[in-house]
Order: structure tokens, then sequence, then C-alpha cells
């Protein structure tokens, strides 16, 4: 029997090549998509044999043969090409198309409509070559395409007239209900004569995943709302189901090429030029269940590129909540954050394809984006909002529906809220539980310490100790440091609430900023003032920007030194780091000369654990030396 060809596309991408194959056949994965083994269809010792899920089919580079999954099927099993057809058909839950007359009428339909649909591309395109579409042409050109770009991607123009692609069409012998059914024309309840759904617009074509034209956007020219219109749901175009340029992301995935999802038709052609062949965008909607599956089938991690305004982060929250409860095991999402003002098509004109690189590098992923979602906005100075805060964490977490990513999220969220918890007061300061540092009788109380004293704390507000926040801010300013110094950042003894909660910031911001990056490598390697304005952004998301401006303030007064010389800024950063360590009282060192006092009253033991207070002492005095 003959099935439709939209049937055997569908059954082709729902089926995973190495599942099926590795029934019959040991599979090690090689790369990414790939897998060898030893070949079932000629005897081996050594695996010639490949699979690539990608690309969807198998090779022998010993005995030559070649196929796709119902081939496999075919070969191995002895069974027909229906026979195998059917098979995994029932194994996807895809019902089987039957060849009766209804079926092949709509199959009939499907193939006119998208004629129509060619026709009506084709005179779009002419359009916009002719005075009457001079202006569409002047708007692509202003936007930096080239006339070859312009007519790779069959980029047209919808003259503002009522009938223009009807008349045209017409004249093709084409009936006005197919031009009507085909999403080109509107016909008005009351009767009236139908008239173009697209006019004054310059016009996009949409293909189907094998490069059919099916529907439209089209963007208007001057003042008219919506800006942007597309073509409505028709036997051919289902909206939900597609994306801008699937097709060529298809051939590009193949490639290894990344998956990028922008917002807009321009955006994605921008990418395109910059050589970014697996772009593609929504049409017209925010992501569906159904868009998220096929990016799926291209990609494990598909990147969400947003324009770096409140409006794409809208997007971004909207799309992380739509894809969380569909997870699975290595499929999910990661999230590229532009900065304030810019979009791909702006970022790919003014600072050109190496700022888009530099942009995937620092992709972020869903995880970093569900825990924004969760703490925007809100407080957690007492226990009571920080419960508040688990809570709303953990039902989120519960949406996803695959039980392992489940578990793995709920651990890394728990990660994060033990992060945010207010570090306790060793048991050396004030209010500290432990035991206190021993004296000899008639010694003097020692001086409070300078970062650990309530008074002094007191008297600096929410800012904390100088000392803290330069540390800090210097991190804010050099951003490509965070990596050199994550450890030493996460040993680093911080007193004050806030700038604790700055401190686990920073360090959530470890994957805005690529790690193995050379930091002492010049602007020509990299773009520092993206990555700072990315790492800016996330600070504000989470309500520490005004705080981490004056912390960055006052890195820029402490450091004085050529930004240039990065040597001399991590040796300044590790020396006041340290500065801070014996000025918070060296809580380690102090602890083991305290237990080893406590084991062996010796009067070694004594002198060691007293010459500790005394230089606490003298660095209390020295406190304002950074």
């Amino acid at each position: 029997m003959a099935f439709p060809p939209g049937f055997l596309d569908e059954l082709r991408a729902r089926l995973s090549l190495s599942d099926i194959v590795g029934r019959k056949v040991s599979l090690k994965r090689r790369s990414g998509a790939e897998y060898a083994g030893l070949c079932p269809f000629h005897n081996e010792k050594s695996p010639s044999f490949t699979v690539n899920d990608k690309k969807g089919f198998y090779h022998c580079f010993g005995c030559g043969e070649h196929g796709d999954a119902v081939g496999f099927v075919m070969k191995t099993e002895g069974l027909s090409f229906p026979e195998s057809v059917e098979k995994l058909a029932r194994e996807v839950n895809l019902p089987v198309p039957r060849a009766t007359p209804a079926e092949r009428e709509r199959a009939d339909r499907a193939a006119t409509l998208q004629q129509v649909v060619e026709l009506a591309a084709l005179w779009f395109q002419k359009q916009l070559r002719l005075p009457v579409g001079r202006q569409g042409l002047d708007y692509l050109r202003g936007r930096g395409l080239s006339d070859v770009v312009i007519d790779d991607f069959r980029l047209g123009f919808a003259p503002d007239s009522r009938d223009g692609v009807i008349a045209a069409l017409k004249r093709e012998n084409v009936p006005i209900e197919k031009i009507v059914e085909a999403g080109l024309a509107i016909q008005p309840e009351d009767g009236r004569e139908p008239y173009d759904r697209f006019r004054g617009r310059v016009m996009f074509v949409i293909n189907d995943r094998r490069g059919r034209a099916i529907a439209f956007g089209g963007r208007v020219m001057g003042v008219g709302e919506p800006k942007y219109l597309n073509s409505p749901e028709t036997p051919l175009f289902h909206k939900g189901a597609n994306l801008y340029c699937l097709d060529r992301a298809r051939q590009a995935a193949t490639k290894d090429q990344p998956v990028i999802v922008a917002e807009g038709y321009m955006d994605v052609i921008a990418l395109h030029g910059a050589g970014f062949t697996g772009a593609v965008a929504p049409l017209g909607t925010a992501l569906t269940e159904g868009q998220l599956a096929e990016l799926w089938k291209l990609a494990d991690e598909p990147y969400l590129c947003f324009d770096g305004d409140n409006a794409g982060r809208r997007a971004a929250s909207r799309a992380a909540e739509r894809a969380l409860p569909l997870l699975r095991p290595g499929k999910s999402l990661r999230f590229l954050t532009l900065p304030a003002g810019e979009d791909p098509d702006s970022l790919v004109r003014t600072r050109g394809p190496e700022a888009v690189r530099r942009v995937l590098d620092l992709a972020r992923p869903l995880s970093d984006v569900v825990w924004e979602l969760e703490i925007e906005g809100k407080s957690t100075d007492t226990p009571e909002r920080r419960a508040s805060l688990q809570r709303s964490v953990e039902q989120r977490v519960a949406e996803i529906a695959d039980p392992m990513v489940r578990e793995y999220y709920r651990t890394e969220m728990r990660n994060r809220l033990n992060r945010m918890r207010r570090p306790e007061a060793p048991a050396w300061q004030p209010g500290g539980g432990g035991r206190k540092p021993f004296r000899r009788p008639g010694d003097p109380e020692p001086a409070p310490f300078a970062a650990g004293s309530a008074a002094r704390r007191a008297g600096e507000g929410l800012d904390g100790s100088r000392q803290e926040r330069v540390l800090l801010g210097a991190l804010i300013e050099r951003p490509a440091l965070l990596h050199v110094l994550a450890e030493d950042l996460a040993s680093l003894p911080i007193g004050h609430p806030e700038l604790a909660r700055l401190r686990s910031g920073l360090l959530d911001a470890l994957s805005l900023v690529p790690s193995g990056v050379d930091p002492a490598a010049d602007e020509a390697a990299g773009d520092p003032s993206l990555e700072a304005q990315l790492i800016a952004q996330h600070l504000e998301r989470i309500g520490l920007g005004r705080l981490a401006a004056a912390a960055q303030a006052k890195a820029r007064e402490a450091f004085r030194d050529d930004p240039a010389d990065t040597d001399g800024w991590v040796g300044q950063w590790r020396r006041a780091a340290r500065h801070l360590s014996h000025l918070q009282g060296g809580p380690e060192e102090l602890k083991r000369a305290e237990e080893a006092l406590a084991e062996d009253m010796s009067e070694e033991n004594l002198q060691r654990l007293q010459a500790i207070l005394d230089r606490m002492r003298r660095e209390n005095i020295e406190s304002n030396a950074i």
C-alpha cells in the first residue's frame, strides 16, 4: 500500500534509530548522535557499522549496507515495507493511515493548496522588485540584507491592495475558495467579496520540514497593527507544530550546528547570514509543546535567544515554564540572555559573528532560569520567607514529569536554598555558641574584631564592611577573574547576610563566564563588557543590583593598578582576601589552637593561642589599610 509522504516523515521523526538498531547490534556512542558497532549484515572483527540519529540512517563502511529505520527492520526481520512501517508505527503509537477515498481526497487537496501557496510566494517575490514594492526593498536593504540573501530566503512584498494576490491567482485559474482555504484571502461573514489578508507588508515564506512553501508571515510597512501577521491555521499550516526555517535547521543540525531559537524572522535571517544556520523562530506565538518536540529532534539542548528587554525576559520565563514538565534525561534547554537593548539582528550587525559565539559560550542552563523565576523580587531575610521560597521552589520542581530529572532538580534547588542561608557566626565571635578563646587571668578583654563587631556592623548599615565590598566588587568589575578566584571566593569569610547573598549570586553567575578563558587576554579575544552586562543583569534579577553597583564602585577606588594587569588584580585580590581572613580572626586557625590547648594545657599551646590573639588585635588596629 502507498503511505502519504507526511505520514512517513512523521514516523521517521518519532523513531530513535539507535534504539531500533540497538536491539540487534551492541552499539557504543562515538560522539554526539553517532554510534558504532559490528555490522549485522556481514562478519567483521572491528566495527565499521555506524548509526547516526540526527541524520536518521545507518551505514557500513565494510559491506556498503545503508538505510533508515524502516529499511533496517525489513532487512533484519524479513518483513515487507508495509509490514515494517506498520510494526514501527505501532511502537510509537502512530495510527497508520488507510487509503480510503476520503484520505486520498485530503492528500490531493493538500497538494493543491501547496501549489497555491507556491504561486503566491512567486508573485510576492516579483512585487518586491517592482516600483510598488520599493518601500519593502528599501526596508530590507536598510536592515543590512543583500540581494543574494533576499532571494535566498524568498522575501517578497504584498502591495497595499484589496485584491492584488487574489487577482494574480485567479489569472492562474485558482478558484477563490482555494485562495481563502490557503489563508491568502479573508471571506467576510456578511457575504461580501473576499479580500487579501496581507496588504502593505514585507513577506516571509514559511516552509514545512521538506522545504515546501505552506504559509507566510508579513511585516507591516509604516504605521499599522499588528506589526507582524501570520497565515491562519490551514490544512497545510499548524503554527504550534512548525518553526520558521525549520527545514534549514534540520540540515544544519546534521552538521552539528547549534540550534538557536530567536524571536523574529529578521533575527533568524541575521543569524543565518552570520553562519548560524541552525537558527529558527516561533510563528507569532510563545513556544508550544509541539515546537519543543521539533527542537529536541534536532538537538538535545537547543539555545533559546531572547531580546535583552522586559519582553524578552517574559518570553524566557514562559518558555521555561512550558518546558519544565516535558524534560527528560538528556533533553533540556539553554538560555542566551542578550544585553539590554540588543536583539540577535542588532548584535550581528554591530558586533559580528564573534559576539554571537561569545553569547553562546555564556549560555545558562534551564535550572538557572527556573531558580530565578522563583526568587525574583522575593526577600529571604527571615526563616518564614525562606520557608515560603522553599515551598514555591518545590512546587515548581514537582511539575517535572520524569522522576529521574525531577529528583536531580530537587537536589539542585535544595543546594541553592542552602547557600542562601545566613552563615552562622564562628564560635569565637560575639553571638557564637562555642567555647570562648582562652585568656590568662587578669588579661584584658580582646578588642572586638573589625569585621565581626556588631557595633561596627550596625554603623555600616546594609553595605557591610569596606573590605568585603571591595573584594566582591572587584569580581563584578573583572568577571573573567571569577573562575580564577572561585575557590577563594567560596571560602571568603563574609559576615553580613546581604553581602553573603551577593557572594552566592556571584558563585551562581559562574555559568555566565566561560571557564578556560585566559583572563589576561585583551578585549580582542573576548568581550568583557558583554560578560559584565550579563552578570549585572543576573544580580539585578535576584534583587542585588544596587548592592552590586556600590561594591563595584568601591573596588574601582581600591584597585588602582592598570586593569589590563590581570596578575596584579589577582595578587591584590588574594592579599586583600588573606587580610580579611586574618581580620575576621582566622576561625580555622583559632579553632585548631583552642582544640590543641583543650587537649594539652602546655605552655607551648598557650603561647601559640596567645600569638594568634595578639596578631588579631594588631590587624584590628590596621583594618583601614586596604
